[in-house]
């Protein structure tokens, strides 16, 4: 069987059909207010307690009306995917993966737009982050994890079977639902926490987050219309501690599919654990939470290639992806070679509204986030030991805008190279050029996430040093190249320590975590007599 092939990106070049039809579908989309429901076993439920979704570069515009569940839409999405489950387990794997890549299909085509214009204003990214991650990772996850699923059938089946006897495997899915919840920086990794687990035959009550209610809203309804049968993916907008609560007081509860903060994440897995008595199964636990991304760079590396690395790996996206360059250790030879450069590069970055084509970075995501970030900005300011050389600046009063910022420290654990911070913000310990080794031991042991991080050097033999100092350290890690980007079927995604349970989605590991075999046992002469030969008497 032939794979898939990764969604080619599209250019969005001035006067190109993508750009024109982009322009017109944003146009569309901002002049309206979208009424969001509940979707239970297919139906759509206005709860009219409601919450306003607004665009973060500018957080007076309301781009739609949230109606949000309680327990008891909660309660009924989980006997809708409780309920859901036999048939679609009855039409099989191959009925299953057809109806995920037409919505590959659809995503590729005429839902392409609409996709990326809510991913631009929803959660206010360009609309080059928006394509990379709300069109082509997502139809790469659908496309890719059908592939995967289809290939488990032959890879998982028994090695042997003896005369007289057929052994195989029966691929089942977990019994009982899952309960997915997704972050809000990848309308991609949204749409895949819920479809995912379905392909192989799961059910699931989806909670997106409340900074992506519309993005995901729309993925929704492109599943329905690609065919998904009431039931197998309920959409739930609304509270989590409230939404976790029921789905863990149902003994159906067999899963969780999670991206977001560690915090929550521990707190989860620990209700999940005084949930137990009351559960069917034990439930499968799958989840990808913080991160504090490193760049180490040797003294004999390609330093553009360093510099543009951290400018892109660092502010793209306002440095609100999982993977993005928080921290970097650069030694003193290189860092005078270019720390003044990369401050030149980034006061070149145009910041403003995903509309405006020019712009290299918009705004956080809401007002939590802002004072968050602002919160370090400020208190690296009035450290002795940090020095903001570059951005520092910010507004909330028509978005929730930071500039990139840089902090230089003298001190490798103060704060900003320890915490998770997520925004725009990259703090650089300058060492010494003779301690590369004391360095990598450093930036082992100086955060408890472990999800992704990159080495600069030049040298095969520093690279195969870092490689192995820094094995636990990242889940994926990059060889002179930004921490960021990872592609579905290339980089499969995820780390461990606190970063989660790495489970690596985008490759076939993460689907395996949704399926419970049954190895089955087909004899064709059952033996006629009960005794053995080692009873018989001796002569």
């Amino acid at each position: 069987m032939s794979h898939p092939v990764n969604e080619p990106i599209l250019g969005y070049s001035p006067g190109s059909k993508e750009r024109i039809e982009i322009k017109a579908e944003l146009d569309r989309q901002i002049s309206e207010v979208i009424e969001i429901p509940c979707i239970i076993n297919g139906k759509e439920v206005f709860t009219g307690n409601i919450t306003t979704q607004v665009i973060p570069h500018n957080h007076n515009h309301i781009i739609a009306r949230v109606h949000l569940a309680g327990k008891d839409e909660m309660e009924n999405a989980c006997k809708a995917a409780v309920n859901a489950q036999q048939n679609w387990i009855d039409i099989g794997l191959e009925s299953r993966c057809e109806i995920f890549e037409k919505c590959a299909d659809l995503l590729a085509g005429e839902w392409r737009m609409k996709v990326n214009a809510s991913t631009m204003l929803n959660q206010s990214k360009t609309v080059f982050q928006a394509e990379i991650d709300s069109a082509c990772e997502l139809i790469d996850f659908w496309r890719f994890n059908c592939f995967y699923a289809r290939n488990f059938h032959d890879d998982l089946q028994p090695l042997v079977s003896p005369p007289g006897v057929k052994n195989s495997t029966e691929i089942r899915p977990l019994e009982g639902f899952v309960l997915s919840i997704t972050p809000f920086n990848f309308t991609s990794i949204a749409a895949n926490l819920p479809s995912a687990p379905a392909i192989v035959g799961c059910t699931s009550v989806w909670k997106p987050s409340r900074n992506s209610y519309l993005s995901n809203y729309i993925l929704m309804q492109l599943m329905m219309e690609a065919g998904l049968p009431d039931g197998v993916i309920n959409f739930l907008p609304g509270s989590g501690a409230e939404i976790t609560e029921v789905a863990l007081a149902n003994p159906d509860f067999a899963g969780l599919h999670f991206t977001g903060s560690t915090a929550t994440f521990q707190g989860l897995w620990q209700e999940i654990g005084l949930a137990l008595p009351n559960l069917r199964s034990y439930p499968r636990i799958v989840g990808e939470t913080g991160g504090k991304d490193f760049v180490v760079a040797h003294p004999n590396c390609n330093e553009r290639g360093l510099l543009v690395a951290l400018l892109r790996g660092s502010f793209e996206f306002q440095g609100q992806k999982c993977s993005a360059a928080s921290r970097a250790y650069v030694p003193q030879s290189v860092w005078s070679s270019i720390s003044d450069e990369l401050c030149d590069e980034i006061r070149k970055i145009k910041m403003g509204d995903a509309m405006d084509f020019t712009n290299f970075m918009t705004a956080v995501i809401d007002q939590r986030s802002f004072d968050k970030i602002t919160g370090y900005i400020d208190r690296a300011k009035a450290d002795d030991s940090c020095e903001v050389i570059v951005g520092g600046n910010y507004d909330d009063s028509v978005g929730w805008f930071i500039e990139p910022t840089i902090i230089v420290t003298s001190n490798p654990k103060s704060e900003t190279m320890i915490d998770e911070i997520f925004g725009p913000v990259l703090t650089v310990y300058v060492y010494e050029d003779n301690m590369f080794d004391e360095v990598l031991t450093l930036c082992d042991e100086s955060s408890p996430y472990a999800l992704t991080g990159s080495i600069f050097a030049n040298d095969e033999s520093d690279v195969q040093k870092a490689f192995n100092a820094l094995r636990f350290t990242a889940g994926n890690f990059y060889i002179n190249d930004k921490p960021t980007g990872a592609v579905v079927a290339q980089q499969p995604f995820g780390g461990a320590r606190a970063s989660g349970t790495n489970d690596k989605a985008g490759g076939p590991l993460n689907l395996l975590r949704w399926i419970s075999p049954r190895s089955v046992k087909r004899t064709f002469e059952p033996p006629q007599d009960w005794d053995y030969q080692f009873m018989q008497p001796d002569n």
